[in-house]
């Protein structure tokens, strides 16, 4: 590696990433699990994540990684029966009712000695009003009641380049819908609050055909000793979470 390459490389490790909104549908469901998908509909996407110390450039580890985003076609678990065409007026948690128990596309993993995590799940399709996302959380946690943990460090959203999102939304399980998707760069969430740093590494998994999906991936600096204002412990307490 070259003496810029390696500058290049440091200064990714240490960034601290910027944080965005946990929108109204963050629950906290306990499901340690691997694979989130529950059989939904969609394109196969595997995510791996790596976690790191901002203030170190060294891996989280053991930290608790939730991850929860939309259906191909725009629903999310909790609040299926939401019309996902039709824009919400609300973003913040607990500030729509939800109107099942349903858990797909949702779950939690610790990360490794190298601060990684992954998923397998689809790759999201979209709702009104919004750009193609994913959204996380990032919990400190110790002792035993790891999924009792509200201390959340870091929260945010998972973008993805849009040359690859207008190939995924032509593939039929996508396809059909009376709502626009926004470009990411018209999505006030990725405008406002630095999405841009937030944005998947994401190439396909087969060679000849997107049908085998795709794998994404990214590094994120967190401040371990940070407390989010995003999601607050009192936030757990609330009826739909």
């Amino acid at each position: 590696m070259d003496q810029d390459s390696a500058a290049s490389s440091l200064n990714q490790v240490y960034q601290l990433a910027p944080e965005q909104i946990a929108g109204p549908y963050f629950r906290n469901p306990q499901l340690l699990r691997r694979n989130i998908s529950e059989g939904a509909e969609g394109l196969p996407l595997l995510l791996r994540l790596t976690i790191v110390d901002a203030m170190t450039g060294e891996p989280v580890n053991g930290a608790l990684v939730d991850i929860w985003h939309c259906n191909a076609r725009g629903a999310y678990s909790g609040w299926s029966r939401i019309n996902p065409d039709v824009e919400v007026d609300a973003d913040a948690i607990g500030s729509i009712p939800r109107t099942d128990d349903d858990t797909y596309l949702r779950g939690s993993q610790f990360c490794d000695p190298k601060g990684r995590v992954r998923f397998t799940t689809i790759y999201p399709g979209f709702y009104a009003g919004r750009a193609l996302h994913i959204h996380m959380a990032v919990r400190i946690v110790a002792g035993s009641e790891f999924l009792e943990a509200r201390n959340v460090a870091w929260v945010g959203q998972l973008y993805f380049p849009e040359v690859v999102s207008r190939s995924v939304l032509n593939a039929k399980a996508y396809r059909g819908r009376s709502a626009k998707v926004l470009n990411n760069t018209e999505d006030s969430f990725y405008a406002d609050m630095k999405g841009e740093a937030s944005t998947l590494t994401v190439w396909p998994i087969g060679r000849d055909t997107h049908e085998d999906g795709f794998f994404g991936q990214l590094t994120i600096g967190i401040d371990t000793f940070a407390a989010s204002s995003q999601i607050k412990p009192e936030d757990f307490d609330k009826f739909t979470v």
